[in-house]
């Protein structure tokens, strides 16, 4: 595969290319929040109040998915009142019990890892929400459990249905009292991503058009992708996220402080030196810095560093900066940015966004 920008600015390409249509998929994000928002109202998530405030928040899920704890911890922030875990694998962790809520989100509601967690925190007395499609085998064990669920309609990619899984989670937190979210947040942040997509549409031009922008700065490059605060972070992993699913393509995630400790070493490696002399240019590193309003003093001083270190050492940088008040709304512009970023750049090298063909075959050679 080669990587040929000026595919990006072909239509008929960008049509071809994309048969199963990640790009409209993506421009949806905003139709997603409206229609997640109404599910949750929709499914009374008032009524999680009358349990009690938990002890802990325990969100499982996969993929996109597991993202979505990420997303509810970051707009909680540090004044949390109790902590939310997010719950990558096939087993609750021995202290979770019958005080806590373990929320399963699954865009299929087919996850493996997501159904017997589910099935655990019945077993033990958890209280349980389900987030995920209806009639699936997640909705199946919400209902045997009399539990909360909010059937929500993802089709095609799980991935492209981030927004369909988020809001609902991050209602069900509004309802426990323990985030600040309301229809005015949820529709200022539809509204944002509604001019993002506007933006970032297949005729807009490159050189105007912020996801084919970032497309082509991450192009031809092994992407260090950092953020700096707990709302870019989840940005930043989402993006690496993205990168491999849409584009096939490898990145790393970093969070200041913590890369500032390990990964910035790498600006002294093998793919830090660029050979003036080569007939082609080879792939060297980038460093993508997502920053925020809301950075911790020092943090801003260590990315401002960072930047330095990257530009002394003639490092590719590429800053993108969060847009909005609330997290919810910072979040969102960045994410929806590297969806968008991570689908041109699968188109801008001539491969289909929405294929998965390796995470099938892995599937099939795991299923039991």
């Amino acid at each position: 595969m080669t990587w040929e920008p000026e595919r990006l600015d072909d239509q008929r390409h960008l049509s071809e290319a994309d048969p199963e249509g990640m790009l409209p998929a993506v421009a949806a994000s905003a139709a997603h929040v409206r229609t997640g928002h109404r599910a949750a109202v929709e499914a009374g998530l008032d009524r999680l109040a009358g349990h009690g405030r938990p002890r802990a928040i325990v969100v499982a899920g996969m993929g996109a998915s597991g993202i979505v704890g990420d997303m509810l911890a970051a707009v909680a922030g540090n004044g949390a009142p109790l902590p939310i875990v997010t719950l990558r694998s096939y087993q609750l962790p021995g202290w979770v019990g019958a005080t806590d809520l373990v929320v399963a989100v699954s865009g299929s509601g087919r996850t493996e890892e997501t159904l017997a967690v589910a099935t655990q925190a019945v077993r033990r007395g958890c209280t349980l929400l389900g987030v995920g499609p209806a009639g699936s085998p997640l909705h199946a064990i919400a209902t045997q459990a009399s539990a909360g669920y909010v059937p929500v309609p993802v089709t095609g990619q799980s991935r492209a249905g981030l927004w369909l899984l988020a809001v609902p989670v991050i209602e069900a937190a509004a309802a426990l009292r323990l985030v600040p979210a309301d229809a005015g947040l949820f529709e200022r942040v539809a509204k944002s991503l509604e001019d993002l997509a506007n933006r970032c549409r297949p005729s807009s031009d490159s050189f105007i058009n912020p996801g084919k922008s970032l497309a082509m700065d991450l192009a031809e490059s092994v992407p260090m992708v950092w953020g700096a605060s707990a709302p870019t972070s989840v940005a930043a992993y989402r993006l690496v996220c993205q990168l491999a699913a849409n584009a096939k393509y490898p990145a790393v995630h970093g969070e200041l402080p913590e890369a500032a400790h390990h990964q910035v070493a790498a600006f002294d490696g093998p793919l830090a030196e660029r050979d003036i002399f080569a007939d082609a240019a080879g792939r060297t590193l980038r460093l993508v810095v997502m920053r925020d309003v809301e950075e911790h003093p020092q943090v801003t001083r260590q990315r401002k560093a960072a930047l330095r270190l990257a530009g002394d050492r003639d490092i590719p940088v590429t800053e993108l900066a969060a847009e909005g008040e609330h997290p919810l709304e910072r979040m969102a512009s960045l994410i929806m940015l590297g969806d968008y970023a991570s689908t041109y750049l699968a188109l801008g090298y001539g491969t289909d966004p929405t294929a998965v063909s390796a995470i099938t075959e892995m599937k099939a050679r795991t299923s039991p």
